[in-house]
C-alpha cells in the first residue's frame, strides 16, 4: 500500500512540473525580487528607518531568490513569446544573459558579506545592485507602454 501511495504521489509531481509554466514561474520569481529590492530602496531613499538586522534578512532573501533563478528551466526555448516582456535577446545572447545574472547574484553575495553596518553603506551597494537591474532590463527586457 505504502508503494502505491508514493508511487501515485511521484506520478503527481512529475505531472506538476511537466506543466510548469516558465514564463509565469520566471515572472513570479522577478516580482518576488521586485518587492524585496522595493523594500530595500525605501530604506535607501530614508522612507523607513535603517535597521541593520532588517536590512540582511533583506540582503539574504534577495540572494535566495538570485540563487533561485535556473535559466535554462526558465527561459528555455520557445519561452519567448505569449504573455512576456523577455525581450528575443535573450536568446540571441544566451551567454550574455547568463554574464549579466552572474554579475548581478555576485554583487547580491558580495553586499550580503559586506553586511551593511549603516544607510550610507546600503546606498553603494544598492546603487550597484540596482545598476545591474537597469542594466539586464535595458538589454534582456522590453519595456512596457
Amino acid at each position: 500500500m505504502r508503494k502505491l501511495i508514493l508511487a501515485i504521489s511521484m506520478l503527481a509531481f512529475a505531472g506538476s512540473v511537466a506543466v510548469a509554466d516558465p514564463i509565469l514561474d520566471r515572472q513570479a520569481l522577478m516580482k518576488e525580487r521586485g518587492k524585496i529590492a522595493g523594500g530595500l530602496s525605501k530604506v535607501v531613499k530614508g522612507e523607513n528607518p535603517f535597521d541593520a538586522a532588517a536590512v540582511m534578512t533583506s540582503l539574504q532573501a534577495l540572494q535566495a531568490n538570485a540563487e533561485k533563478l535556473d535559466i535554462d528551466a526558465l527561459f528555455p526555448a520557445g519561452s519567448d513569446t505569449g504573455d512576456t516582456t523577455a525581450a528575443p535577446k535573450i536568446w540571441q545572447d544566451m551567454a550574455g544573459f547568463k554574464a549579466t545574472h552572474d554579475k548581478y547574484l555576485a554583487d547580491v553575495k558580495a553586499a550580503v558579506a559586506a553586511a551593511p553596518a549603516d544607510v550610507d553603506a546600503l546606498k553603494a551597494q544598492f546603487n550597484t545592485i540596482g545598476g545591474d537591474c537597469g542594466t539586464c532590463h535595458e538589454t534582456y527586457r522590453i519595456k512596457k507602454d
